[in-house]
């Protein structure tokens, strides 16, 4: 059977167009939405959408508007000839690429100056350009916490720029992996809200043979460091396996993976086990918990994550 090729459409009208068609025709729509530089992780969800929905949009879009100026945005890993010959493999192929130039572009010249001087609030680079963009989407309590401590521009971008998929694409299942797991309940708990007309399915998290979480950014990592990073997976796993064994205390486990990874030569960014749903830290494990992990390898962040039942 030769390889299904994707449409890719890049306008936000077509797409619209395009998703209306394909439900006045009775068919459901499954979409995966990513940044890019796809690895397998990316199509198990996409596998996994056709199993919910009859035809898959990909959406490759890399969003400034959850990036801060110096964050990672000017290098983060693109490949769109390599992404399309990935989906052309995948059984069932894609039946649409959704790659948009620009979100935030809205046709106009108006600008939006950003407040510089004491007090100034941590800006995205959608700000940083002035794009004139005004509008955006918060989940507040489920963001205040982990990777919004020390990214905090990064949720209300996710959350805004993933409002902006669900209304040009109008899907009725979503498909987000798991490894990011805040973000996942963070898009879950806007759906809820909100009331978008999405399922939201969370897929677990995909991990290289040797258990590293799979990420696009681990191309950037140095290979003593990828050896280095395999030391989140191995002290969670070895945290799952005592709280499983009766060792409930969170400090003590927290304890544990941050001495790991420290001498492993990783910088921890945070490790904290949280409620699965409502994230909030927990003392000790009665119910179903996540360890969640982000840590520094060299000048790569890698975030990894392990759900614990007892």
């Amino acid at each position: 059977m030769a390889a299904k090729e994707p449409d890719i459409i890049r306008d936000k009208d077509q797409m619209r167009n395009w998703s209306r068609s394909m439900r006045s025709q009775g068919k459901t729509i499954g979409l995966v939405p990513t940044m890019g530089y796809l690895h397998e992780g990316h199509l198990s969800l996409i596998r996994q959408a056709r199993t919910h929905s009859d035809v898959i949009v990909v959406s490759i879009y890399v969003n400034p508007g959850q990036f801060s100026p110096s964050e990672d945005l000017s290098t983060y890993p693109s490949d769109f000839h390599g992404d399309i010959q990935k989906l052309k493999a995948v059984p069932g192929g894609v039946d649409v690429v959704f790659n948009p130039h620009n979100l935030y572009d809205y046709g106009t010249n108006t600008s939006m100056p950003v407040s510089d001087g004491e007090g100034a609030k941590p800006v995205s680079c959608v700000e940083e350009k002035e794009l004139g963009h005004a509008t955006w989407v918060r989940v507040e309590r489920l963001e205040k916490g982990m990777c919004g401590k020390s990214r905090p521009v990064f949720f209300r971008g996710v959350a805004t720029v993933v409002t902006k998929l669900f209304n040009i694409v109008e899907p009725d299942v979503a498909l987000l992996g798991k490894k990011d797991y805040q973000q996942w309940r963070i898009i879950q708990r806007m759906v809820r809200d909100l009331d978008f007309s999405v399922r939201v399915i969370g897929s677990e998290v995909v991990r290289e043979n040797d258990g590293l979480a799979m990420s696009s950014r681990n191309v950037r990592l140095l290979p003593e460091e990828r050896q280095k990073a395999l030391s989140i997976n191995k002290s969670l796993s070895s945290a799952r396996f005592s709280a499983e064994k009766g060792h409930i205390s969170c400090k003590e486990l927290t304890y544990s993976v941050i001495q790991a990874i420290n001498e492993a030569g990783g910088k921890v960014d945070y490790a904290e086990i949280v409620d699965q749903e409502s994230l909030e830290p927990v003392e000790e494990i009665r119910s179903p918990v996540v360890f969640c992990v982000a840590a520094w390898f060299g000048t790569v962040r890698l975030i990894d994550n392990m759900e614990i039942k007892v």
